[in-house]
């Protein structure tokens, strides 16, 4: 009976006298499916570590990927959204310009089906996202904050410390828990007067730099410094929410400060800024290492491409406006010149070489 099956089963595969059978190695080189991966701008170091290591991981998996890159143009990224989904892509990752932007594109992704993981900056006011993958981004305003108090030593110092801000893009949903965050730290002592903001400038609208621009904050700065510090008054600390905005505030005190340096923040640590770490002209930067945000989505990808549910660690934090997204947080660490060597040249993120 068993002769006769296989037999049946060969008969039918013969294609002009010759029987098709599929080899192993093309069954093991089939795609596991088509993935779109969205990410804003290749104008920031970060975004293009990002984006290649997530290719990376997704292709080692067996999945092929459809990277593009927006060049932080809202129209570019939705009619790059759009094509993922008219050519089949499974599943999508987005890293958004704006997170108020994609509601209408995401619709369209719902309705096919699309499953869709908001990918560092959490899209707004859209039911079709599935899952949202980032870092502790409260957490990093936070050891922003922290990082400060400890530096001019809040708690036994008289005082009163002028203190400046710079945060990021009105648009980022992200700037929410950096600002946040740090400022949750470090209001406290603003209301006692221990902190002071010469300039006054100190809610987040106020301190926004479109973009996350290295330029736009450098001119803000340079405007702060000429109206308010050009007298000789000494500036003792910059709360800067990522290294593209501090790289502006230090080019800006290059030019235009010649009083003690402050102590300054910020976060990614890109190659720009690091020898400013290393000769101490910037103070720390909030590392996130986006090899374990990659890793961790491609865990997401699986799981959500095999039918299951993404690993998730929040359940409570981030609202989208529609509801609370169920989140995975990747935890943040300040670097500084004691610990940059172990962090980011032990493990392999950076050469030596390229942070000189």
């Amino acid at each position: 009976m068993k002769r006769k099956m296989l037999a049946a089963v060969l008969c039918a595969s013969m294609v002009a006298g010759m029987v098709v059978v599929p080899s192993v190695a093309a069954q093991a080189e089939e795609s596991k499916g088509l993935i779109g991966v969205a990410m804003p701008t290749q104008d920031l170091q970060r975004w293009n570590q990002d984006g290649a290591n997530m290719k990376a991981e997704l292709e080692a998996k067996g999945y092929e990927v459809d990277l593009q890159y927006a060049g932080n143009d809202v129209a570019t990224q939705v009619s790059q959204i759009q094509n993922m989904i008219a050519n089949g892509d499974q599943l999508l990752v987005i890293a958004s310009i704006e997170g108020d932007s994609l509601g209408t594109v995401l619709a369209e992704a719902k309705e096919a089906g699309i499953p869709v993981i908001s990918y560092d900056r959490l899209i707004m006011n859209t039911d079709a996202v599935s899952y949202y993958a980032t870092f502790d981004n409260y957490l990093v305003g936070k050891t922003q904050g922290q990082f400060l108090v400890d530096a001019l030593d809040l708690e036994n110092a008289d005082g009163p410390f002028n203190i400046e801000f710079v945060t990021g893009d009105p648009g980022d949903n992200n700037v929410n828990f950096f600002f946040g965050g740090a400022m949750d730290v470090l209001q406290p002592y603003l209301d006692s007067g221990k902190l002071v903001c010469p300039s006054g400038q100190v809610t987040k609208e106020e301190v926004a730099t479109a973009n996350w621009a290295t330029e736009t904050a450098q001119s803000r700065f340079e405007n702060i410094l000429s109206s308010f510090y050009a007298d000789g008054t000494n500036l003792d600390a910059v709360l800067a929410s990522n290294d593209s905005t501090a790289l502006g505030v230090e080019n800006a005190l290059a030019a235009n400060y010649t009083g003690e340096y402050p102590i300054i923040t910020g976060q990614d640590c890109d190659i720009a800024n690091m020898p400013n770490i290393i000769n101490g002209k910037q103070a720390m930067s909030v590392f996130k290492d986006t090899r374990t945000l990659a890793s961790k989505v491609v865990e997401m990808v699986d799981a959500i491409m095999a039918g299951g549910e993404a690993p998730v660690n929040d359940t409570e934090t981030y609202d989208n406006g529609t509801g609370v997204i169920p989140s995975y947080l990747c935890e943040p660490v300040a670097v500084t010149v004691d610990n940059y060597k172990e962090m980011l040249v032990d493990s392999g993120y950076y050469t030596e070489d390229q942070l000189q």
